[in-house]
């Protein structure tokens, strides 16, 4: 059931706005899968499919907090828990595009966003307390960053020859270290310091997801743009 949205509500507005934007980069993505090489249309489609996961949960959560003014939180995490680890497994793809990456990369990457969003998920819904799952997730997130930066994948970018590759990669890092910076920190100032109410909290979210899953595209379309006209372009010179 769709209810009434008012002018006032900064939030319920907040939700409104990343739903469209999500809805635009979306139809951006899935058109922009024919202008890119083929080994780049599997990126393209993941970022495609995040924001549309994502704009479906935002009509949803604006509803939701439109009726009854309450945070949807378990909406909201049933969204991340499936847009989070593809955007993690995205670091794979753009590597594979270039470059043999071993599984181990997939499955670490995977496993830990899911351990990560698992006891954000336990913390906010009440099913443990939300001081101590703090700290399991906050552990899971240092080792994606570990991993990104210091393990296999990152050691697999350092050794590639391909510039645009290496580019979107270090991007996609900075993103996940500053942008994902906001969940936790939206998370401690609300559970720890009792200093957000809920629409502030929401607020908080919505500015995050909007800022890292439609960043997270961008970057990877740039690099599969920049890639294939540099390849189309050399292979004008030589023909």
């Amino acid at each position: 059931m769709t209810h009434n949205l008012s002018s006032g509500d900064t939030v319920g507005m907040s939700f409104w706005l990343i739903s469209m934007a999500l809805v635009a980069a979306t139809a951006f993505f899935f058109v922009e899968r024919d202008r890119v090489a083929g080994k780049w249309k599997t990126s393209l489609t993941v970022s495609g499919l995040v924001t549309l996961i994502a704009a479906v949960h935002y009509f949803y959560m604006r509803d939701v907090w439109v009726a009854t003014g309450e945070s949807p939180t378990a909406f909201r995490y049933i969204d991340w828990l499936l847009t989070v680890p593809l955007l993690m497994v995205e670091f794979y793809l753009i590597l594979s595009a270039v470059a043999k990456v071993p599984a181990g990369v997939f499955w670490r990457l995977l496993i830990g966003s899911i351990v990560m969003l698992g006891f954000g998920y336990a913390g906010e819904t009440g099913l443990m307390s939300a001081k101590i799952a703090f700290w399991p997730s906050m552990a899971a997130w240092g080792f994606i960053i570990w991993e990104i930066f210091k393990g296999e994948a990152s050691r697999i970018n350092a050794g590639l020859a391909n510039p645009h590759v290496q580019k979107a990669y270090k991007t996609m890092t900075l993103l996940v270290t500053v942008g994902w910076a906001i969940y936790p920190l939206g998370y401690f100032v609300g559970y720890f310091t009792n200093g957000a109410d809920a629409g502030t909290m929401n607020i908080i979210y919505n500015v995050a997801d909007f800022w890292n899953k439609i960043a997270f595209g961008v970057v990877i379309w740039a690099a599969a743009v920049a890639d294939t006209d540099s390849k189309q372009a050399s292979s004008i010179k030589t023909s």
